[in-house]
């Protein structure tokens, strides 16, 4: 026998016998990843049906938020009955969460507050995303200013938030705008302090040093070499922001400090049905209920991008 006939090649059309090399496993695209996660696809997909709901508004059965019939109030939920508006128009309805002690139907106040409470929360997220990442930018990367910039965010955190916010709707009105602003300035150096902490860690980087020895432009160091790093915590971020955006929104409604008491908003038609909350309470109920199932569908959301974003707790990599 042989020592050709020992070989250990297997058959193919080769002649030479070489075993061809296997191709790299192909690594799954971000999208991918992201949406596999199961907890990104149930937040996600929470979210998503409530923004088309809130965008639907007017054709899902829903008449003016605003509108007011004292001969209607305090209706039960599933009713149907006669709406008599102060124009004098009188049309049947059907009240699917009652009405409250006006008379306004609790169905379309609570669609239309969902257009409030999501602008808020995005509005809010975008102001402190933004400017949190300019701050801790700058802050991390020129350590003559880090100093007094980190002290003056350290001097925003101590604020109470929900103080801050009073006050500033006390003294310039309960506008959307304001809401948004007093909501985001004390959420800024939450997110600062996070950028910061990975530009002082990716500015150390070997690529980093490299690009400053060769004089690259502090501004194309920035946004190619720092900024990339700090994307994946930053939208993270953004999803806790935009829950408690939301929830302060109605905290401040629900204390008569927010928006006007006349605009549908999920505080305000809390507020308004906790006089009488022991003999209705479903005028506190289903506004508290879509409140409560949109913060936890957004803390879904971040946790799950989190999970698949963040190396620490992505274990499989991909």
């Amino acid at each position: 026998m042989t020592d050709s006939s020992l070989s250990l090649a297997p058959p193919g059309p080769a002649s030479d016998g070489a075993v061809e090399a296997l191709p790299p496993p192909r690594r799954r695209s971000l999208l991918k990843r992201i949406l596999a996660n199961g907890s990104v696809r149930a937040g996600g997909g929470v979210l998503v049906l409530l923004v088309l709901i809130a965008l639907a508004a007017p054709w899902l059965g829903t008449i003016d938020p605003t509108a007011i019939d004292p001969g209607s109030s305090n209706i039960l939920p599933g009713t149907r009955g006669e709406f008599n508006s102060l124009a004098g128009d009188t049309f049947e309805h059907l009240f699917v969460m009652g009405t409250d002690s006006l008379g306004r139907d609790i169905w379309s106040r609570t669609l239309y507050g969902a257009r409030v409470s999501l602008t808020v929360g995005i509005a809010v997220a975008a102001l402190a995303v933004v400017f949190g990442m300019l701050v801790g930018l700058l802050g991390g990367y020129f350590r003559r200013i880090d100093s007094a910039v980190m002290r003056l965010m350290d001097g925003v955190m101590a604020i109470p938030g929900i103080l801050f916010a009073i006050s500033l709707v006390a003294l310039f009105g309960g506008k959307l705008l304001t809401v948004v602003v007093a909501i985001a300035v004390p959420e800024i150096p939450r997110v600062a302090r996070l950028v910061r902490s990975v530009v002082l860690t990716v500015r150390e980087e070997p690529y980093v040093e490299a690009a400053i020895a060769l004089d690259t432009p502090t501004w194309k160091i920035l946004v190619r070499h720092i900024l990339p790093n700090a994307i994946a915590p930053l939208i993270i971020q953004a999803t806790y922001v935009c829950a408690s955006a939301i929830l302060v929104e109605a905290i401040l409604s629900f204390l008569g400090v927010g928006l006007p008491a006349d605009m549908a908003t999920w505080g305000n038609i809390m507020a308004e049905g906790r006089a009488q909350f022991n003999q209705f309470p479903h005028n506190v109920l289903f506004p508290g209920i879509f409140l409560a199932l949109t913060v936890l569908a957004v803390n879904i959301l971040g946790d799950g991008l989190r999970d698949t974003l963040d190396p620490k707790f992505n274990k499989r990599g991909g």
